[in-house]
């Protein structure tokens, strides 16, 4: 990117809202996935006019223009893989309206999930999908990756609660999709083609969110179990009941280790894996179906269940879930975050299957994630510095793909493909239906400017522009 285009791009947003000065780019060379790529420049627009603009500017001049949230994603999704330049959402942060009437909210894509979480609770209300990242990721983002949460098992995802959308698509033009009516079928959906594309079919600069009313009561239990298969089977016998939990969360005994500091109580050392279970509604059906659930639990092998007594104790469990991710970086300084996603039944055979791996591949993985729904996180933890071991983690992905599938799962459950998932991406889909993506994208973004070289137009060359120690 040469100067001149350079300067055009600080006459759009303002000399004080972009930069290519090194040490700002290399603050946006990373997101949650351990590799760096340099962008030419990044920019911070404060309007979908703006991003118009600079769309524009990219496909006239013919460089890459990766929209970003936060940088929360673990699959490399928001990377500027080719170099180009970074559009950032910070400066669109405003809580546009929320109509309690209606229960709904318009928010620019910048606004923090938790904030609008805030926001909703003073007028009852509460946007269901929670990702762990909530307090510090964003909507736009949440949506370009439909996001999920621990919430997902019974309230589903960020799609099923996006009615509309501004849009800056890939040769300029801004669209506006959906409709403020619950039902609407006018035309092709989409509202639903742009969510979880990953930032490659368009820029989401506005969204129209249903919100729906904060249960009255909510129950919440950890169950303790003896055998990682026993705590799965109890999944298996919850989600087969008349009850829909609201969460179900499960965490191995190597994940419980990570979190203990955040826990009331002792965890016993014959404990192998916890399950998180709550279940919300009236007072009443709260009392009946966190009984019924606790029965599940112990017929199926528990150890003991224990009651959150009150709000402080449901918020310690809480705190602990959602530091799993990054306590375990405590244990190995490399991790592969893998949230592969199968049918519920399945989940016995699943984690069956991934202690066989890692014996096989004599590696080290934590098992932890939203077992109700069937996304169980795998990590496997390296040492970077054995390159052997890493090989064999390489392996042991591919293998884990292979087992997901033969499962009837998918590879990814909530976190997207990016560069990340990219190279097994014809494990799952067959190249017919690759064929069908690679036409629409083409249709929308003729010259590959937005977002390029990742899920489908996964670039080998291009990902090995990745900083090293030694030349970032």
């Amino acid at each position: 990117m040469d100067n001149k285009v350079k300067n055009q791009i600080r006459s759009i947003v303002g000399k004080e809202h972009c930069s290519d000065r090194k040490e700002d780019l290399f603050l946006y060379s990373y997101d949650a996935m351990n590799r760096r790529y340099l962008p030419d420049m990044v920019a911070h627009p404060s309007s979908a006019q703006e991003i118009s603009r600079l769309i524009n500017l990219a496909n006239e001049q013919l460089f890459a223009i990766v929209p970003r949230g936060a940088g929360t994603g673990l699959t490399g999704g928001s990377l500027a893989v080719d170099g180009g330049l970074i559009i950032t959402t910070s400066r669109m942060n405003r809580i546009l309206e929320i109509d309690p009437e209606n229960q709904t909210a318009w928010v620019e894509a910048g606004v923090f999930n938790g904030d609008l979480q805030s926001a909703a609770a003073g007028y009852g209300l509460f946007f269901p999908p929670d990702p762990a990242s909530m307090d510090f990721s964003t909507l736009g983002g949440n949506a370009a990756e439909n996001a999920g949460g621990a919430r997902a098992v019974k309230y589903g995802v960020t799609r099923d609660y996006v009615m509309a959308l501004e849009v800056v698509m890939p040769t300029g033009e801004i669209v506006h999709t959906g409709s403020a009516a619950i039902k609407s079928v006018t035309g092709y959906d989409l509202t639903r083609l742009i969510v979880g594309s990953e930032g490659t079919l368009g820029v989401i600069t506005r969204l129209l969110l249903k919100l729906i009313p904060i249960p009255e009561a909510v129950g919440t239990m950890l169950a303790a179990f003896p055998e990682i298969s026993t705590a799965a089977k109890a999944v298996a016998s919850i989600m087969s009941s008349r009850v829909t939990p609201s969460t179900l969360e499960f965490m191995d005994r190597t994940a419980v280790e990570c979190v203990k500091e955040y826990l009331h109580d002792d965890i016993p050392s014959d404990v192998a894996a916890l399950l998180l279970v709550e279940v919300d509604g009236s007072p009443s059906v709260v009392e009946a179906d966190a009984k019924v659930l606790e029965n599940k639990c112990l017929e199926a092998g528990a150890l003991y269940v224990q009651s959150a007594r009150d709000s402080e104790e449901r918020e310690a469990l809480w705190t602990a879930r959602r530091a799993l991710s990054p306590a375990i970086m405590k244990i190995r300084p490399l991790k592969i975050n893998e949230d592969v996603a199968v049918p519920r039944m399945k989940i016995p055979d699943l984690i069956t299957g991934i202690e066989e791996l890692a014996r096989k591949h004599r590696l080290s993985i934590v098992n932890f994630g939203h077992a109700g729904d069937g996304n169980v996180h795998v990590n496997l933890l390296l040492d970077p510095e054995d390159k052997e071991e890493v090989s064999r983690a390489d392996h042991c992905v591919k293998e884990l793909f292979q087992l997901v599938i033969s499962l009837g799962g998918t590879l990814s459950g909530e976190h997207g493909i990016g560069i990340a998932k990219a190279p097994y991406l014809d494990i799952e889909l067959e190249s017919s239906a690759t064929d069908v993506m690679r036409k629409i994208k083409q249709a929308l973004d003729p010259k590959n400017i937005l977002n390029p070289h990742k899920t489908f137009d996964y670039d080998k060359t291009s990902l090995e522009r990745e900083l090293s120690p030694d030349n970032g």
